[in-house]
């Protein structure tokens, strides 16, 4: 897609400032071509998604170790390590879901990104809405669906959305992994309440130290001070407990 096709597309579009649910999608877009990345940027955040852009694969793998998303956005085409390549490797370990974007309209191309477990292949250029829909689609199939119960609890200046798996510092996502995001979870489902090792550690055979390892990994992130914890407090010879309002 030319840049000025996508201009042309998006000429309609409303450019006042778009307030954000704090629940928003968050997108990683990763594109080499700056004009693209921000009219794309642009137009998704006028949809209602939270979008971080990233230039090259190497500069996505950063985002990708502090930030959490909810899909990523990967053009194949990029000086050095292709979006293929880094599919292929974020897929390697996460089920985030993925969509590529290429200029490549050979089907071996698409079988290639479908094989590597990329959840959408659209082929430059396109509708801008079209991915809009395509976006809409895989969130629809992929993240879990609202409850009635209490989905978020605040701490200090973080707030936990309990279904999600999402802890927010105002509009920063702060990354988790999947040990850390369920050890949170537990905690957060009864705040101010001891949680036994045994039920962070899944409920199977009790490893203190590999509990204790993880608490304070996870604490390395959220306490100003890890060694005297405002948030993650310990329970002597029990377990650990979210203390919400310090």
């Amino acid at each position: 897609m030319t840049v000025m096709q996508m201009q042309t597309q998006m000429a309609g579009i409303a450019r006042a400032r778009v307030k954000l649910a704090d629940d928003a999608p968050h997108l990683l877009l990763v594109d080499d071509d700056r004009r693209i990345r921000d009219l794309l940027s642009r137009f998704l955040t006028g949809e209602g998604y939270r979008v971080t852009t990233a230039m090259s694969a190497k500069a996505a793998r950063s985002k990708l170790l502090g930030l959490y998303f909810d899909l990523l956005i990967l053009d194949v085409m990029m000086p050095g390590e292709t979006g293929f390549d880094l599919a292929r490797s974020v897929r390697a370990s996460s089920p985030v879901p993925i969509i590529m974007l290429t200029a490549l309209h050979e089907a071996e191309n698409r079988i290639e990104g479908l094989q590597i477990g990329a959840d959408d292949y659209l082929a430059k250029p396109f509708e801008p809405r079209e991915l809009v829909l395509r976006i809409g689609n895989i969130l629809k199939r992929t993240m879990p669906m609202p409850t009635s119960q209490s989905e978020s609890i605040a701490f200090g200046p973080y707030v936990y959305h309990l279904e999600r798996g999402e802890l927010r510092q105002g509009d920063d996502v702060i990354h988790l992994t999947d040990r850390e995001r369920e050890m949170l979870r537990v905690l957060a489902a009864t705040p101010g309440e001891t949680v036994r090792r045994g039920d962070l550690n899944g409920g199977g055979t009790v490893n203190e130290r590999a509990v204790d390892v993880q608490i304070n990994r996870l604490r390395r992130k959220i306490e100003r001070d890890p060694a005297n914890p405002l948030f993650l407090q310990a329970v002597r010879g029990v377990g650990y407990r979210l203390v919400a309002a310090p």
